[in-house]
């Protein structure tokens, strides 16, 4: 009946949150599976139905970790895929799994067209298959939902356009935890099943106890069954050989061929494989028999999956031989033996997976009540011990700073590239517009920012000159995407289209920011004023119109700004400081609130005036070792140096109010509702037992130490008509608070930013912590990718390392009135220790290696800028349902402004302007609130690598809280029940 699978359902229904609750997190001691139990079967079990084994060979090739990409590929790579088609050929019972199209599509590329046709073939007769099908397998912590989707589309296209196949299961043995988002965008893939592998040791084996290994992942917010996909979590410690055939390590290293006498690799048990002949045959046969019961045990059907292999194998062609060939005699001999009740032979992933379908009576539509329903992430992940791996979520947060500039330019340069590319068609002139080497730019960017999702790679955990490689190719994309904007812009902005004209030594356009080097932080160029107008051109990457706060810099204070409909624009001129204390007057900014079309180009015109009529910023700098207040001498701006005071420090819009300490310059009172909220930084240092903190784990001694100065910090208080400001100079961070004057979304939240320089330490890691009177008992949210908010509960039965939980874009804590939202620019590693706490962990430099096979620690680190906005809005009620949250409208907006920020240029100086357009607009009106453009992306024709005249567009409907007003939040937009037009 109708109830009785309901029941059902509920019974079947799990949440991540309810099995941490239920599980001690002891650490038992298991057997020969030492994180497991002992497991025992019946010999005649099989009687009725006979084992089905899947034996699937697989060769993990990271995208770079020890050696770079393009080094791994000339070692080892290319050798993998040339000897899987020469080998694959000699025996149609051979089977073989890859994934990483990045290396494939390299090989591609060098190979002659009889390989290619080969290759072809294989896929077609189902002995290889290509897994997932990305461009690299994604860390799921870390990368944002953006880069994750065109990391697939990118191999997906590839796959499409090369072999004319597309993948249909996801393979995922590395990734450092999984993430539901992952999930969701492979079922909306049009996948049917997924596996995964690095889950916390306690979970697996609660799991394998339940017979739950196998269950349907449900997004938290899915009442019903939509977004369902079968998931198989492989139940052992590792993806390698020795743990994969069954619970035994030293018996299944034995069946490692590759570990044969007097090869490179050994079995670590001592007890070496033995080659099969008709002497022992019998006796292994058995043997392996065995482990393959037992681990079926520990699923519900009688269909089993052993993968075969582990990172860069099958590279030589005796690899293949010594496995293939000895496997082979093993199958033949038990299929061979009816009385073993045994059928085995090599497969690929979705030859296992349909025969698990077919087993458990699911046609590919019906979702049965057969195996368990489960919602939540697989975070923290600790593969033994106390040894959680929370360090990766902010290890060389440089980078994962970096990544998301990355992806601001890149979603920019493809949506104003598609526009430019659709204008140029129109006519002869425009003709010359360099579309096909633009589009090289952005593939080339595509997979360069893809590259970067890898597993080893926006994780931090890769050797350092590795990490410059990825560092150099995301630096040249980023001046490769600044070209693409700027020569799309250009034919985009011009009133008249006759007057276009394209010339590669004088571009038209220059960005407003530039970056020197690959590890250095952006600086802004300064715009030279004359009498004659200058334009500058604003872009909007958001779907809404906009107002927002611009700041540029320019070389005289006698400075006037011009709106597209050219009336004056007020404008706040702040000066340009060389350290704390002193003036460059090389510099002035200017700062003012733009108003812009959504997607659009607004074009200000910047001149210089004998007398301005701007505003300046007063200065007020608080210094140890002044005793006395007094001016400060500046022909220009008004500077008052006093000494540090026990007297607060006041800052106010028209929706808040802050109070900071006189002493330190941090944040004391957050004042909308009256809330308590103050900022410190802390140290976290590492254990002193063996095992200690390194690019992967967190192992910290204890509790955070407060960041303590001797003497105080100096703070230069900034007030002005557009933002005012307070700014900390501590040895380690200069951190800033910026209130925006401003009507709108800007100014209801505060903006935070910290540039850090933990250089000179030793073992130590730096948090910002903010505390409140929040009563958030333990509970708080974290978003996963950027794409969904994930409930989390602080536990005392864990480890403080176990607490940390990764953030992409925000962390927020509640209570019944209010809740605190924390908005980062960059992921990195987040905690709430204590109740109405929230910590965020923004670098850490440590001097050893946490035997995970990195083989260094993390000595590399850069002067890092870290940007957060910090939201505090008032709620009413509770939460009807604690296994899901959501962001509000303002909230997500919030987010969108932070990691969308506008785009300035400047036209250059000397040249004969073209006359231009006010404003560009390309939509005839703001997209709803809630809706997103991911990306517009135009598509590669199918015959080379140029572009189509297809592009593909991504929407994202957000799901919000409805219980925060959205009435006087100055939101430009409505929402439309997801109607976009």
């Amino acid at each position: 009946s109708k109830f009785h699978k309901n029941v059902l359902e509920l019974l079947w229904s799990y949440f991540m949150l309810d099995v941490y609750d239920i599980l001690p997190f002891d650490n038992p001691d298991g057997g020969v599976w030492k994180q497991g139990f002992d497991i025992t079967y019946n010999e005649n079990e099989w009687d009725s139905e006979p084992l089905q084994v899947f034996v699937v060979p697989h060769s993990h090739n990271d995208p770079g970790w020890l050696k770079t990409f393009d080094d791994y590929f000339r070692d080892q790579t290319q050798h993998i895929l040339n000897n899987m088609v020469i080998k694959l050929q000699e025996d149609n019972r051979r089977k073989f799994i890859w994934s990483e199209i990045s290396y494939f599509s390299k090989w591609w590329d060098g190979i002659d067209s009889q390989k290619k046709d080969a290759v072809k073939r294989l896929i077609k007769d189902g002995q290889f298959e290509i897994v997932t099908g990305g461009w690299v397998m994604p860390d799921e912590a870390s990368a944002h939902y953006f880069a994750v989707v065109d990391q697939l589309i990118e191999g997906h296209q590839w796959l499409e356009r090369n072999l004319g196949v597309k993948p249909k299961s996801g393979w995922a043995v590395d990734p450092f935890g999984h993430s539901p988002t992952m999930a969701y965008l492979l079922k909306r893939t049009g996948f049917s099943n997924m596996l995964i592998q690095r889950v916390h040791y306690s979970v697996k084996k609660h799991f394998a106890t339940q017979k739950t290994l196998e269950f349907f992942w449900r997004q938290n917010w899915d009442l019903g069954s939509s977004t369902d996909i079968l998931c198989h979590m492989m139940p052992f410690y590792s993806y390698d050989v020795p743990h994969t055939c069954g619970p035994d390590p030293k018996i299944c290293c034995q069946f490692d061929f590759k570990r044969l006498p007097g090869g490179r690799v050994s079995c670590p048990w001592r007890v070496p494989p033995e080659a099969i002949h008709a002497g022992n045959i019998q006796h292994r046969a058995w043997m392996i028999l065995d482990q393959y019961r037992k681990k079926s045990k520990l699923f519900r059907t009688k269909v089993l999956l052993a993968p075969l292999g582990d990172d860069f194998r099958y590279a030589e062609s005796s690899e293949w031989d010594q496995q293939y060939q000895n496997y082979q005699k093993l199958f033949d001999y038990m299929n061979a033996h009816p009385e073993l009740h045994v059928k085995a032979q090599f497969g690929t992933l979705s030859d296992y997976f349909e025969a698990l379908r077919k087993e458990s009576n699911m046609g590919e539509k019906s979702s049965s009540s057969f195996f368990p329903v489960l919602s939540g992430d697989f975070f923290t992940y600790a593969d033994r011990d106390h040894h959680y791996w929370s360090g990766y979520f902010t290890s060389r947060p440089f980078y994962k700073r970096l990544d998301r500039v990355l992806e601001s330019y890149l979603r920019t340069a493809e949506i104003l590239y598609y526009l430019a590319l659709v204008q140029s068609s129109k006519s002869e002139k425009m003709s010359v517009f360099p579309s096909v080497d633009n589009y090289k730019l952005l593939t080339e960017a595509r997979r360069n920012l893809g590259l970067f999702q890898h597993h080893d790679a926006i994780t931090g955990t890769a050797k350092d000159w590795v990490v410059v490689d990825y560092g150099t190719r995301l630096f040249h994309s980023l001046m490769n995407l600044k070209k693409v904007i700027i020569d799309s812009a250009h034919i985009l902005i011009l009133k008249d289209k006759g007057a276009y004209n394209y010339d590669t030594s004088t571009p038209f356009l220059k960005m407003d920011d530039i970056q020197s080097s690959q590890d250095s932080l952006p600086h802004k160029t300064v715009i030279k004023l004359t009498l004659q107008p200058r334009y500058l051109l604003i872009y909007n990457p958001t779907e809404q119109e906009r107002f927002s706060v611009v700041s540029v810099n320019v070389n005289s204070p006698r400075v006037k700004l011009l709106s597209p409909f050219g009336k004056p624009v007020t404008v706040q001129i702040s000066a340009v400081w060389d350290g704390a204390t002193t003036v460059s007057h090389e510099a002035y900014q200017i700062s003012f609130l733009a108003h812009l079309p959504p997607l659009g180009l607004g074009v200000y015109q910047l001149l210089e005036v004998p007398s301005s009529e701007t505003t300046l910023a007063d200065y007020d700098i608080y210094m140890s070792g002044r005793n006395s207040v007094q001016e400060k001498p500046d022909r220009i701006f008004k500077i008052k140096e006093m000494p540090n005071s026990v007297d607060n420090i006041i800052l106010e819009n028209s929706y808040m109010k802050l109070w900071f300490s006189g002493m330190s310059g941090l944040l004391e009172v957050y004042y909308i509702i009256v809330q308590n909220s103050f900022v410190e930084f802390a140290w976290y240092g590492t254990t002193s037992n063996r095992d200690k903190s390194g690019a992967y784990l967190f192992l910290p001694d204890g509790d955070a130490k407060p960041y303590i100065f001797t003497d105080p910090p100096t703070v230069r208080v900034a007030h002005g008509k557009i933002f005012s400001e307070v700014v900390c100079f501590f040895h380690h961070v200069m951190h800033t608070m910026r209130l925006y004057n401003v009507q709108g979304l800007e100014g209801q939240s505060v903006e935070v930013s910290n540039v850090v320089d933990i250089r000179g330490e030793y073992n130590r890691e730096l948090a910002m912590r903010i505390s409140s009177d929040i009563n958030s008992q333990n509970r708080f949210y974290t978003d996963l990718n950027g794409y969904q908010i994930q409930p989390r509960l602080t536990m005392s039965k864990l480890p403080l390392q176990a607490n940390v939980y990764p953030m992409t874009t925000m962390a927020y804590i509640q209570d019944v009135g209010v809740r605190l939202t924390l908005h980062s620019a960059q992921s990195l590693g987040v905690a709430s220790l204590k109740n109405g706490q929230l910590e965020v962990i923004m670098d850490r430099r440590l001097m050893q290696d946490d035997n995970r096979g990195l083989g260094q620690g993390v000595q590399d680190n850069k002067i890092t800028a870290n940007v957060f906005r910090l939201l505090l809005e008032r709620r009413h009620g509770t939460d009807v349902k604690a296994s899901v949250s959501f962001p509000s409208l303002l909230s997500h907006m919030t987010s969108s402004f932070l990691n969308h920020p506008v785009i300035a240029m400047t036209t250059y100086a000397d040249s004969g302007v073209p006359e231009m357009l006010n404003t560009f607009s390309p939509l005839m009106s703001s997209m709803p609130c809630d809706i997103h453009i991911v990306n517009l992306r135009t598509v590669q024709s199918k015959v080379d690598t140029e572009p189509s005249d297809e592009a593909a567009l991504i929407l994202h409907r957000k799901g919000f809280d409805c219980r925060f007003s959205n009435r006087d939040m100055g939101l430009l937009c409505s929402t439309t029940q997801g109607k976009v037009y």
